[in-house]
């Protein structure tokens, strides 16, 4: 007897989109004017640039970022614009790297949460080394070119709804093309520059999951890949070269090659120029995978409660299955992995009930080895659990077992630093200060220098002469 084994019901395929659909998008994209920029989202993205700016600072000691910037400087010793670390003279497609993988290393960067994209350790990179380079671009024309980015980064990522749940790294293969079209717009290239520019990018564009399922320093650099490849397009464009034409639409352009036609196209343009996602952003309370917030937010929650590390027999997380197959590993103190460590729940809710906190400190190498938290990441166990939405990155559940015998259990459908759940303007400075002080030794008054240049931005002439200025160097 044959038994027949029914088939998977298959996702909803995107249908098929007109030609030239790649080149109406750069369209309308050439002809936005700062003057469209509703006030929200010019706050928003100067929130944005302190927080990246701070992270940047703050990855200065970080694994990876020295040996990168060790490698770069032995290659390059000048150039039109600058490695923040360290004030380094590089290439702009080199500055992009430099600064991209800083703003990504600590993971302790901005991520529009439904979509799955961390933007601004791509974007603002990119913008940066391009800006510089060109010099004199106004603050307004900067912050336009960010919107640009950071706007179509969301819009590809919430369209491309299961590109993490495919193994792609969606910061990394969506950034790539969102940068090249702000990179595009400060070189005043019009719709067929910015077409050819994305087709530029969009032909370098890359980023496996692996690296964060692995737990390895590669994770870190993948931001700055993307910025790279961004400046690179959309210079080439600038140059007349011509990039991919039908590079979403086309029958191997993004959303066929990659995401196999499972796309909701209509998130891309509806409403676009109107209804912005940029405002819908989350910034990040701790620095790690976003994919842990939750559970470290109920971890901390269950330490005020009195519960106390001791008193644990064991512990269950239960996670959608995206966030499971990113961080649901068990922890593996032999792997001596700071990287393994900000991707893996069982240690992040270890340190969260253990510290009733989790910041930069906890991922120190010393912190990773704590023998009292590796022996209650030993007992905590996150599971796929089939009741939360498979590609739902913000509940969680967390069930502990005491040593009594009784069980606590808690959860939450919403996580710190989102729209929902925000942080406040102090704990965004609070924060921005701490990565200052903690990765370049910056005093309070060098903080505020670089603070008050990014909120008057829109009034400078040159823009990027103002940020990379004001960003403090190690003491």
């Amino acid at each position: 007897m044959t038994t027949v084994t029914p088939l998977k019901k298959s996702a909803p395929v995107a249908a098929p989109l007109p030609d030239d659909y790649t080149l109406t998008l750069c369209t309308q994209l050439a002809s936005w004017r700062y003057e469209d920029l509703p006030p929200a989202v010019v706050h928003t993205l100067k929130a944005f640039l302190i927080d990246t700016l701070g992270v940047i600072a703050g990855a200065s000691n970080a694994v990876g970022i020295r040996e990168l910037n060790q490698r770069l400087s032995k290659w390059e010793t000048t150039g039109a614009a600058t490695g923040l670390v360290g004030k380094r003279r590089y290439s702009p497609p080199t500055a992009a790297l430099a600064n991209g993988a800083a703003a990504h290393a600590l993971d302790f960067d901005d991520q529009h949460d439904p979509a799955r994209v961390h933007t601004n350790c791509v974007v603002l990179p990119a913008l940066l080394a391009t800006a510089e380079d060109i010099g004199k671009v106004s603050g307004k024309d900067f912050l336009l070119a960010y919107a640009i980015s950071t706007e179509l980064h969301a819009r590809l990522g919430l369209a491309c709804y299961n590109s993490l749940g495919k193994g792609w790294h969606p910061t990394m293969v969506f950034g790539t093309p969102a940068a090249s079209l702000g990179a595009a717009s400060l070189l005043k290239l019009d719709a067929e520059g910015m077409r050819n520019a994305l087709g530029m990018a969009f032909h370098q564009t890359s980023g496996s999951a692996q690296s964060m399922r692995d737990g390895v320093v590669s994770k870190r650099l993948g931001a700055g890949f993307a910025a790279r490849s961004a400046v690179m397009g959309a210079f080439l464009a600038a140059d007349g070269l011509t990039g991919t034409r039908r590079t979403l639409e086309g029958n191997a352009g993004l959303f066929s090659l990659y995401e196999r036609d499972e796309v909701k196209t209509e998130l891309i343009t509806k409403e676009l120029g109107k209804h912005w996602r940029i405002t819908e952003y989350s910034f990040k309370p701790y620095p790690c995978c976003r994919c842990n917030h939750t559970p470290i937010g109920l971890g901390i929650k269950l330490r005020e409660q009195g519960i106390k590390p001791a008193d644990v027999r064991d512990v269950e997380i239960g996670m959608g299955n995206v966030n499971w197959l990113t961080v649901g590993e068990p922890y593996d103190v032999k792997r001596d992995s700071v990287v393994h460590a900000q991707f893996n729940a069982a240690y992040t809710f270890a340190r969260a009930l253990t510290d009733a906190r989790v910041d930069l400190r906890s991922f120190l190498p010393a912190a990773i080895k704590d023998p009292a938290v590796v022996a209650l990441a030993a007992r905590v166990r996150a599971v796929d659990d089939p009741k939360i939405d498979p590609t739902a990155i913000e509940p969680a559940r967390v069930t502990v077992t005491l040593n009594d015998g009784r069980v606590v259990e808690v959860k939450s459908d919403t996580v710190k630093g989102s729209p929902q759940e925000p942080m406040s303007e102090d704990e965004l400075l609070s924060k921005f200060r701490d990565c200052l002080d903690f990765g370049v030794g910056a005093k309070r008054a060098d903080a505020d220098k670089l603070a008050d240049a990014i909120m008057r931005i829109e009034t400078v002439d040159d823009a990027g002469a103002a940020l990379v200025g004001a960003f403090p160097e190690r003491k």
